[in-house]
């Protein structure tokens, strides 16, 4: 099973902006986030190894955080063309399976990655309440396969300094996970995928 780290995007730019269909064809944008606390963007999908590794944790973390004023929002980005498990209709049986109580948004065109730089499943990027990029590493040391307790460390600490007003440890590791599956002709140069 192949890594592919995150970008490691630079700390304090701004929330690119995008709007989106949901896995059900409801509209989502940037703009619906302003009166949040914070906002937690991840880059997910139904069938990578490394989000089933962590998905149960991670939509727990999601509930109790979206409870405290931080909007959450999963998009997936890969190519269900060739990838089927990440299809719209795929997409709405793992959202209601594991019952998401946030958006779970399909960028068909796969722009909004490239907007972020995401590269690989999942990719965390937390803005603060300005908007501006305060974290993107990884939700903790857990790795499938490798015994580390899946518990949300690293991304717990962000999200409570973000809603704290406090500024986030700058030393960050990188998420890992498969990488984004382009469409042909998308693979970005940002990254050897």
């Amino acid at each position: 099973m192949a890594e592919t780290p995150s970008t490691m995007l630079q700390l304090g730019t701004a929330m690119p902006e995008f709007e989106l269909p949901d896995c059900y064809g409801e509209r989502h944008s940037s703009a619906d986030l302003e009166d949040a606390s914070g906002v937690l963007v991840v880059f997910f999908c139904n069938h990578c190894p490394f989000v089933k590794h962590i998905r149960d944790e991670f939509v727990s973390l999601a509930h109790e955080y979206l409870e405290q004023g931080i909007k959450v929002v999963a998009i997936n980005s890969n190519d269900y063309s060739a990838y089927p498990d990440d299809s719209p209709e795929q997409m709405a049986e793992a959202a209601e399976k594991h019952g998401y109580r946030f958006p779970y948004l399909v960028d068909e065109s796969q722009q909004v990655a490239q907007r972020f730089k995401a590269a690989c499943t999942p990719d965390f990027f937390l803005f603060d309440g300005e908007r501006k990029l305060a974290y993107r590493g990884q939700m903790d040391d857990a790795r499938p396969g490798n015994d580390k307790p899946v518990n949300g460390a690293d991304l717990r600490a962000a999200l409570d300094a973000v809603l704290a007003g406090r500024p986030v440890a700058s030393e960050q590791k990188p998420s890992m996970g498969c990488n984004i599956k382009w469409k042909p002709g998308n693979e970005p140069g940002y990254y050897g995928a």
